[in-house]
């Protein structure tokens, strides 16, 4: 029997684990506008407007490849709470008056705790459903990224007009803590999924298993490159349209709302697994008519569009889980949940640095460009894998 967005809600702790995640979205969308918003004012730069928004998803380089084994090693109940409220604290901190350096190196030690709760969210959403239904939860947690992000980026445009980006960084640290309060109070206690304590070593032994198998290595930079690229555009929003910047977050995240929850459905599984490479390509190249400084209203419905082939990442992962062994599962939905944010982070390094030098207009064309050259060149690995015939028997 398939498995129903309401078969799902129904399956005890998918709900907690769903608030949890929405309210993190909230947060984090909320205070990366905020928080662009704030560096841009103060220093008129958009590398440091970039860098401030997705800084800690670059730095989820650094927990993947320190703390991801923690994320199979400690209860996730507790661990969830914990960095929910990890969060909570940061936001606070920067929305306190500071010097620059001191917002950026804050910025950067939130990142490895993004990283473990990464981990930590999706190893528990594959411990409670079934294995056949980790792919229609995904897209429930996606769908719902969408939504939030919307309203999230809806939310933030409002708090930054009648408050300021400070008191919108409190208002996200609220958010945080409630998601640790649902944490606490409504998931189920569980033990760790894996024993042994968290090392570096076992992190890296287990990310170098991951990675040897090069089919399981090409989708994971297929899963990484030409999505962080295209979050290196998106980088660029503040500075491209100060006024429109949430409208221009509002309708990507629309857009990906739609692939997220219309290609898992829609698509048979043999459709599925020729999407990849053309729903890459729709993700960059509506950021190629940048080059003409489209205004607002159409900059938004390109971003809209192009934001449709974020349905990629799903399929992505389906195929994914048919290649890593099961007792591997979480780790290595962890690996792909810090180094898709991490690429998305040197995604938006590059293009903040292409914008400090040409326009925001310009670098956007170029990096999409980018995204584009990067998925061609991994077309041919992300093919179907045809079967090859078998020979007559003779004789």
């Amino acid at each position: 029997m398939p498995t129903t967005y309401a078969s799902l809600f129904r399956t005890p702790e998918f709900t907690p684990l769903f608030l949890v995640s929405s309210a993190q979205v909230a947060a984090q969308t909320m205070s990366g506008l905020a928080l662009g918003t704030l560096v841009y004012r103060a220093t008129d730069s958009p590398l440091l407007s970039a860098l401030a928004m997705f800084g800690p998803s670059l730095a989820q380089v650094l927990g993947a490849t320190t703390l991801l084994s923690a994320a199979d090693r400690l209860p996730p109940r507790t661990a969830t709470a914990g960095t929910a409220l990890a969060f909570a604290a940061g936001t606070v901190l920067l929305a306190l008056p500071a010097p620059l350096w001191t917002l950026f190196a804050l910025v950067l030690a939130l990142g490895p705790v993004a990283s473990l709760a990464g981990g930590v969210r999706w190893g528990l959403l594959n411990e409670i459903l079934p294995e056949d239904a980790y792919i229609p939860g995904r897209s429930v947690f996606n769908a719902m990224n969408g939504v939030t992000q919307i309203t999230g980026y809806a939310a933030g445009g409002v708090l930054l007009a009648l408050l300021s980006p400070r008191g919108t960084l409190l208002t996200a640290a609220a958010l945080y803590a409630t998601a640790a309060a649902i944490a606490r109070l409504a998931l189920a206690p569980r033990p760790p999924r894996a024993g042994g304590r968290p090392s570096l070593r076992t992190t890296w032994r287990t990310n170098r298993t991951l990675l040897a198998a090069g089919p399981r290595r090409h989708l994971y930079l297929a899963l990484w490159l030409p999505n962080g690229l295209i979050v290196g555009c998106e980088s660029l929003y503040v500075p491209y349209a100060p006024g429109h910047a949430g409208l221009l977050f509002a309708c990507a995240a629309l857009g990906m709302l739609v692939g997220d929850v219309t290609v898992p459905r829609l698509a048979t599984p043999a459709l599925r697994a020729r999407l990849g490479v053309p729903l890459l390509l729709l993700l960059a190249a509506p950021y190629l008519l940048f080059a003409l400084h489209p205004a607002p209203p159409v900059a938004a419905a390109l971003a809209a569009l192009a934001s449709v082939g974020f349905a990629a990442s799903l399929l992505q992962q389906e195929r994914l889980m048919t290649l890593t062994p099961p007792e591997l599962a979480g780790h290595a939905l962890g690996l792909h949940a810090s180094g898709m944010p991490a690429a998305q982070g040197m995604g938006a390094a590059l293009a903040g640095t292409l914008a400090q030098f040409t326009s925001p207009a310009a670098a956007m064309t170029v990096t999409a460009a980018a995204s584009i050259t990067v998925t061609l060149a991994l077309a041919r690995g992300l093919s179907p894998v045809r079967p090859r015939p078998t020979a007559p028997r003779t004789g």
